[in-house]
C-alpha cells in the first residue's frame, strides 16, 4: 500500500514533504536569512533564529507585540487618551455649499434631473394630446 509522502510534513520541498523541523533546519535557514540581509553567516540575530523558526513551523509570521495587537477589539486598538470618550466636531461648511449642505455639483445634477424629468412629463402629454 503507497503512503501520501506529503503528509509526512507540514511543508514540503520539490513536492515532497521534508518530515520534522530540525534544529539544523532551523539553523540553516536563519543562515539563509542573514546572508538575505547582507551579513555574514558567523552574524546569525535572534530575529533570523525566530522568522526560520516561524517559517519552517508554519507559525504566523507576526510578531507577539502585533499578535496582541490584532487580538484586541479594533475600538480600543488606538486610544491617544485612555478613558477619554471623545466628541464629535462639527464640520464647516466649505465656499461651494448652500445652507443644506448640497455643493454645487449636487445643486446642478439635482437640477438636471428635475429639468429632465419635467421634459419628459411635458413631452407625454403633448405626445397625448396629439393622440387625441
Amino acid at each position: 500500500m503507497k503512503t501520501n509522502r506529503m503528509k509526512d510534513g507540514a511543508l514540503t520541498e520539490n513536492s515532497v514533504g521534508i518530515g520534522t523541523v530540525t534544529r539544523k533546519m532551523v539553523r540553516e535557514r536563519a543562515v539563509e536569512l542573514a546572508i538575505i540581509n547582507d551579513r555574514s553567516a558567523q552574524n546569525v540575530s535572534k530575529a533570523d533564529w525566530e522568522q526560520a523558526k516561524r517559517e519552517l513551523t508554519g507559525e504566523p509570521n507576526t510578531d507577539p507585540k502585533e499578535a496582541v495587537l490584532e487580538s484586541a477589539p479594533e475600538s480600543e486598538r488606538w486610544d491617544p487618551v485612555p478613558g477619554s470618550e471623545g466628541r464629535k466636531v462639527s464640520t464647516a461648511p466649505s465656499a461651494d455649499e448652500d445652507g443644506e449642505g448640497r455643493s454645487d455639483n449636487e445643486r446642478l445634477v439635482e437640477e438636471g434631473i428635475a429639468g429632465a424629468e419635467h421634459d419628459q412629463v411635458r413631452q407625454a402629454s403633448l405626445n397625448h394630446e396629439r393622440d387625441i
